[in-house]
């Protein structure tokens, strides 16, 4: 199935790319971007010239930032097209619901998609938590954002999130292997006195089962980067590292499965979606953006030295 491309930056070039090319089930078949392109692609700089000129692409992927994402989603389903949506999956949360009601009203697919939900030990850590009582659970993500997302500075911008945007990685596993769904309760928020977004931020939440459960985020991690969650549990404890790629309980690596799952997070994203073409309707799952809308909305504002690349 031809496929089309829009947004041509890092994510882009570093994941979606070589997936698709991968991928048996699509075909890159045009890219929109006002910068980038691949080659030997047909390259569109606007979303309304690819859809006037290519009514034969019926799946379009969109790895723009948040902000500018829900005018070309909207505009891609009108035109009758499935879409596909890098996370977050938008800026706010009512243009995530508005866009669930128009897939509807066109009966198109819609994908929000969660990358660290695909990392190779998620679905054992589920697995493993589905039949235990948690006592707590801490997250520790800390990356370096110079290393990561160098020059993007759409991401210190209102909508751009901050430290969420790596951070709403964490909260999407975390929503995916708890059995019960937890609530944000408090936080504090480290924003650079000349900036708009977090750089840092500390999170609580309630657990229905009175467990302990925490995050930290912080985007001033020097050497050593860390994307880790522990569960302490009746059972033992659990943990998960480099973002989901590893696991251990209490200590140990658990005995690797029979089977031989498809390598990769990005791969795994658009076999799903081809699932979801096959079906047909809606995956939207919003839990991991709803913490961080509520952290936004709830969290005391720590005004913290100026972050300058």
């Amino acid at each position: 199935m031809d496929i089309a491309l829009m947004g041509i930056g890092k994510i882009a070039q570093d994941q979606h790319v070589p997936a698709i090319a991968a991928s048996p089930d699509f075909t890159l078949a045009a890219t929109v971007s006002r910068h980038g392109s691949v080659p030997g692609v047909a390259a569109f700089s606007d979303i309304d010239s690819l859809l006037a000129a290519r009514d034969d692409i019926s799946v379009i992927s969109l790895c723009l930032p948040p902000v500018p994402r829900f005018d070309a989603a909207a505009r891609a389903i009108r035109a009758g097209r499935h879409v596909m949506l890098e996370k977050p999956p938008g800026a706010t949360l009512a243009e995530c619901h508005a866009l669930h009601r128009l897939a509807e009203a066109h009966r198109v697919c819609l994908f929000a998609t969660w990358h660290s939900r695909e990392a190779d030990k998620v679905p054992v850590a589920k697995a493993w938590l589905a039949d235990k009582r948690l006592r707590a659970l801490r997250v520790i993500w800390k990356e370096d954002v110079r290393r990561w997302h160098p020059g993007q500075e759409w991401i210190w911008e209102p909508g751009g999130m901050g430290v969420f945007d790596p951070g709403i990685n964490a909260l999407s596993i975390v929503t995916e292997i708890l059995p019960h769904d937890i609530h944000l309760t408090s936080a504090t928020l480290d924003v650079p006195e000349n900036r708009q977004t977090p750089i840092g931020a500390e999170l609580t939440f309630y657990h229905p089962e009175g467990a302990e459960v925490s995050a930290v985020f912080d985007w001033r991690q020097e050497g050593d980067q860390t994307w880790t969650i522990v569960a302490e549990t009746d059972a033992g404890t659990l943990t998960l590292a480099d973002g989901g790629a590893r696991i251990k309980i209490d200590g140990a690596a658990p005995p690797p499965a029979d089977d031989t799952p498809l390598s990769g997070e990005y791969p795994r994203l658009y076999a799903k979606m081809a699932r979801l073409l096959a079906r047909g309707g809606i995956d939207m799952d919003l839990r991991p953006m709803v913490h961080v809308s509520d952290a936004l909305a709830l969290g005391h504002r720590r005004r913290t030295a100026p972050f300058t690349e």
